[in-house]
């Protein structure tokens, strides 16, 4: 699948569930085990999990195989691999201490965003023992 293709399909499956500051970079300069690295934040470790969900369905739907999910268990720091691309989906906190920007930060790439008003309404979920809301 085209490396384009792929991260515009993570992006709007991040934006449907309402990230936070999605950040995406090209890490072809660093790594050969994938193209790209894409950050995101979230307000609760309900919104961390269903991120994640979001983001392994969409790859799913578009075949991929080999989705591994980790880190659903705390909720704070949820990394989906998708092959191509590792998706980090963070607290705030967590992702301000660990900086994952300055790691992988070299070379943004520059994509498209939903603004924060035209995004869809997150889908409610339920059965969780976090309390918070996102």
């Amino acid at each position: 699948m085209d490396i384009q293709k792929l991260q515009r399909a993570i992006i709007d499956a991040l934006e449907d569930v309402k990230a936070q500051d999605i950040k995406v970079f090209n890490t072809t300069h660093l790594t050969s085990l994938f193209d790209r690295v894409v950050i995101a934040s979230a307000t609760s470790n309900r919104q961390t999990r269903a991120l994640a969900s979001s983001v392994a369905d969409r790859g799913r739907s578009l075949s991929l195989t080999g989705i591994t999910i980790e880190g659903e268990d705390t909720g704070e720091w949820v990394v989906v691999d998708l092959g191509d691309v590792v998706v980090h989906v963070m607290q705030p906190a967590i992702r301000q201490y660990y900086n994952l920007e300055e790691i992988w930060g070299g070379k943004p790439v520059r994509v498209k965003l939903l603004p924060e008003s035209s995004r869809p309404a997150p889908v409610a979920s339920h059965g969780d023992d976090d309390d918070s809301e996102y």
